[in-house]
């Protein structure tokens, strides 16, 4: 389509032939017309035509990037929340965990005793969902810290979703999606400064490229951050990042997408501040919390990841309504760290639950554990899928089809501390003991370590998978939909390991394998008693076999990675509602929702021996949430779910002490709500609010020691933003106002924890070129 510019003054130049031509020619056909108008009353005026530009909705998302969604999230019968990249920039948010808080529902863990996580360590709705995360409906393996300066949205879908991702965590996944070219032109620069001695840099460049075509577009983004940590000692995060992607043929039948993303890492982390002392710690001495600036590493510790994900997507439009994808992608995550543990506090040699005691706390000490991990992740995939809209006779379908071929490998050097070469006295007598001491409430970062060394051991897991998979909705009317999904997967997890042999010292080799087939589905119904609306009842299934997380299985019969057990099943239930209001500028869901884990969980016959799995796990809830904007100047994201979880465990040994106890990391209540306002003169101001109730760290009845439970908190944050220029903004960010003293994540032992974010300030300058 031709464009029409004006000048306020007449080009010096002559304008082109064509151009004066067609000038000429509006000219004659509009001379009657003049003439008309000269002849009629001149009081007869028309009135003024207003062209009011439509508002931005920067909170509200119609659909989900995926093409196996075919219908708008208003019309799709499963909880689906979106976080669109608007709300990231005007938080501040930098990484998946901070962007994750505007969901409702997740928790973070700090990892096992004996590992602490260094990643996105995700649990949603009851269970671990850190393996279930996806970039651009890809699997993304790795145990690291994701950036968001690449994502155009974040997808987070709850209920069981094997039709959707093959195996998986119970009760949903992650989809990041990614930020790829588009034929506008433009070039943002966001400049970060702040508490904890925070720099960051963010650009994000997009140009067409008409030498290559119409539809031709390139765009760039960049990412560094150097970074402290506030009010933690030592803790440093140093990453950057690249982006760059092409695109072809947009706008046409026949698109091209490629693109790659290179993400270095070097950070010194954060091994946790001893729980010892603080409210709800359970011991028999009388002792503060010790300082949050505690920092119980070593200055050598660190964390270096190098990954690297390309990716090639081909789309063509068939005929109109019809369109096949094929994406293709090789990824690799190299992650190597070591880092020092927090865990048991000693006194004179013995644990204060033991009955030690000590009027002097400055001998206290702390056991300290060297950990190490020196693994690689790879994938290689490739995805065909086929959209189609079509009739039988009066029935409209809307299908999506596809198969998918996927190879994963893990390989993990395992690490240990060297302790025959270290002097310094264990924190107790006990000749076994290899905890490190520290002082509790003076620890120093430049004492003398145990290196971490490679013990000979490894493990190296590969999954391979094909396949089939087919969705439908079916518009039996404009007002009743019927939905249905199956997937069939056939796996084979091998794992050749290295690991310690019959007698201390040795090493042996050792390989399983696991093969399978899955089947998994979902299926619903959807009625619109208003085409703004729908209320639905919706099942789903999912199952995850042996070795899925870490791709090692294991010899032992009772671990749940032994390669003789059924994988671990899931089936879900939800009756739920969507509505757009307000001439469909505000999303409104409520959904009521029950999942179901069998066989996730394994136990010895008491006379036989053998291995068996048993016991259930339940889920139920009340998810509410609204995302959008209630006015033009006043937009909101807000959620809240009710959780009530329980373990059914009469079948096994231990149901004593485990039998009706809630899952571990599932508070009841969880909040979490941002709202911004443009006011006039340029000016921006929003809050948000966050609340989780106290969450169990373990779903043992009898906890007794440490820290049972992270308590409730409240965390309020605020921003306020002005337009300097058209090109120029600043925004300053304030980060828990009441400075609200609480736990963001904890280990499953009680021992340590990670420091919810204290009082702090940002102030970014966003720049338009």
């Amino acid at each position: 389509m031709a464009h029409i510019t004006s000048r306020k003054h007449p080009a010096a130049r002559a304008l082109p032939s064509r151009l004066s031509q067609t000038t000429a020619a509006l000219a004659l056909m509009a001379a009657p017309v003049a003439v008309l108008a000269q002849q009629a009353d001149k009081a007869e005026t028309l009135p003024a035509v207003k062209v009011k530009a439509a508002v931005q909705n920067d909170y509200k998302a119609d659909k989900s990037s995926s093409p196996k969604f075919t219908q708008p999230l208003v019309d799709t019968p499963q909880t689906i929340t979106v976080i669109k990249k608007e709300i990231l920039l005007q938080q501040g948010a930098t990484t998946l965990t901070e962007a994750l808080q505007n969901t409702p529902g997740i928790t973070f863990q700090m990892g096992e005793n004996g590992n602490t996580q260094t990643g996105d360590s995700i649990f949603m709705r009851g269970f671990d969902t850190q393996q279930s995360i996806f970039v651009d409906g890809i699997r993304d393996i790795g145990t690291i810290s994701r950036d968001v300066f690449n994502l155009e949205q974040i997808e987070v879908v709850k209920g069981p979703a094997g039709a959707d991702i093959g195996r998986g965590s119970p009760t949903g996944y992650v989809n990041l999606s990614t930020k790829l070219p588009t034929l506008d032109s433009f070039a943002n620069s966001s400049v970060t400064v702040g508490s904890g001695d925070k720099k960051r840099l963010t650009v994000d460049v997009n140009e067409t490229l008409p030498t290559l075509g119409d539809g031709a577009a390139v765009r760039l983004n960049l990412m560094k951050e150097d970074s402290g940590k506030a009010r933690r000692d030592w803790v440093k995060n140093d990453r950057w990042a690249f982006a760059p992607s092409l695109a072809l043929g947009l706008n046409s039948p026949t698109r091209a997408y490629l693109y790659y993303l290179h993400v270095e890492q070097d950070n010194r982390p954060d091994g946790g501040i001893s729980t010892f002392g603080r409210s709800g710690y359970i011991t028999n001495v009388d002792a503060p919390p010790v300082s949050e600036r505690n920092y119980y590493g070593s200055l050598d510790d660190f964390n270096r990841v190098k990954a690297d994900m390309f990716t090639a997507r081909f789309e063509h439009d068939l005929k109109p309504g019809v369109t096949l994808r094929n994406v293709s992608r090789f990824g690799r995550t190299e992650q190597n760290y070591v880092l020092t543990g927090v865990n048991s506090v000693f006194i004179n040699g013995q644990q204060p639950e033991a009955g030690a005691s000590s009027s002097d706390p400055s001998t206290w000490k702390v056991g300290r554990t060297r950990q190490g991990k020196d693994q690689e992740n790879q994938i290689l995939t490739n995805q065909t899928n086929l959209s189609a809209e079509f009739a039988t006779g009066a029935i409209k379908h809307s299908l999506t089809s596809g198969i998918e071929f996927m190879h994963e490998k893990q390989t993990n050097v395992i690490l240990a501390a060297d302790y025959s070469s270290f002097g310094q006295t264990p924190c107790r007598s006990s000749a076994t003991s290899q905890a490190l001491c520290g002082s509790l409430y003076n620890p120093n970062p430049n004492d003398t370590f145990a290196p971490v060394l490679p013990n000979g051991q490894r493990t190296s897991g590969a999954t391979t998978t094909a396949a089939v998979y087919a969705f439908d909705t079916l518009k039996l009317s404009d007002s009743f939909h019927l939905t249905g999904g199956l997937r069939f997967e056939k796996y084979k997890t091998t794992s050749d390991n290295v690991v310690e042999g019959p007698t201390a010292g040795t090493l042996a080799p050792q390989s399983l394998s696991k093969a399978g087939n899955l089947v998994t589905w979902k299926a619903g119904g959807l009625w619109k008693p208003a085409s703004n609306g729908s209320v639905y009842l919706a099942y789903a299934t999912a199952q995850k076999p042996p070795g899925s997380d870490s791709f090692a299985l294991n010899a032992s019969a009772t671990n749940i990675n032994s390669p003789n057990l059924d994988p671990a099943e899931a089936k879900s239930i939800e009756l739920g509602t969507k509505w757009e209001l307000l001439d469909n500028r505000l999303a409104l869901t409520a959904a009521l929702f029950k999942s179901e884990v069998k066989n996730d969980v394994v136990d010895t016959d008491a006379i036989t021996g053998a291995p068996f799995q048993a016991g259930d796990k339940t889920v139920k809830g009340l998810e509410l949430g609204a995302a959008g904007m209630l006015t033009s100047a006043w937009q909101i994201n807000t959620g809240i779910a009710f959780l009530d979880t329980e373990i059914n465990t009469t079948t096994r040994a231990n149901a004593a002490t485990q039998q009706g106890s809630s899952l571990a990391w599932s508070p009841k209540v969880s909040f979490t709500s941002w709202t911004t306002y443009k006011l006039p003169l340029g000016v921006t101001v929003g809050a948000g609010a966050r609340y989780q109730r106290s969450v169990v760290r373990n779903s043992n009845n009898n906890i007794s020691t440490n820290l049972p439970s992270i308590p409730s908190y409240w965390v309020f944050d605020a921003m306020a933003s002005y337009e300097v220029t058209k090109n120029v903004s600043l925004q300053l960010n304030i980060y828990n106002l009441a400075d609200k003293d609480y736990i963001q994540s904890m280990n499953n032992g009680g021992s340590r924890y990670v420091l919810g974010a204290p009082r702090q300030a940002t102030l970014t300058a966003n720049i338009k070129f």
